[in-house]
């Protein structure tokens, strides 16, 4: 197996892990959203959005995790090495993927916590959440392609106003759906 073999594989395992990163949130809404149902159609659609999350979880993001996580250590044996040190943006990078790690286990908690009837977070909140996985993307990947220091700085600065502009953008849509309604 060459670099560019292990490089390819990081890439399709870390879009499987960001695509069930971005999915598992979003049911976690909707499950939420599911108690302003009546009884009989809020069990059954929260039980079937108890099983979405569980084999989307399990079956999808933990293995498409662990394989990202060992590729990406591959990736950093091959390559890196010799001379880790010297690049402080994979440093930075790593504590991105430390954030994104805990993210999903996070998410696992939540999983847990809605399947045993526990909802300590509104719809609105789960929505916010669920930005936060777009937010470390664009961290990771800034750091990836652009590399420089001065550049990876300016791309964290950037990433800041990002995040704040999601988060905004979600509440005016919050506050769309509400004057709509």
């Amino acid at each position: 197996m060459t670099y560019e073999h292990l490089k390819a594989l990081h890439i399709i395992f870390v879009t499987s892990w960001f695509a069930g990163l971005f999915y598992l949130p979003r049911l976690l809404v909707y499950h939420t959203e599911a108690n302003q149902r009546p009884d009989n159609e809020r069990r059954v659609i929260q039980e079937q959005f108890q099983k979405m999350e569980r084999i989307l979880f399990n079956a999808i993001m933990v293995p498409a995790m662990w394989i990202t996580l060992l590729t990406g250590a591959g990736l950093v044996y091959w390559m890196w090495w010799d001379n880790f040190a010297a690049h402080g943006w994979l440093h930075v990078k790593l504590a991105f993927v430390a954030g994104l790690v805990v993210y999903h286990f996070v998410c696992r908690k939540l999983i847990a916590e809605l399947r045993a009837g526990r909802f300590r977070f509104s719809s609105l909140q789960l929505r916010l959440y669920n930005e936060i996985a777009t937010v470390l993307l664009f961290a990771i990947v800034f750091l990836v392609v652009l590399k420089n220091t001065l550049d990876w700085v300016w791309g964290v600065a950037g990433l800041l106003v990002f995040a704040v502009l999601i988060m905004s953008a979600v509440r005016v849509v919050k506050l769309f759906r509400e004057r709509k309604q």
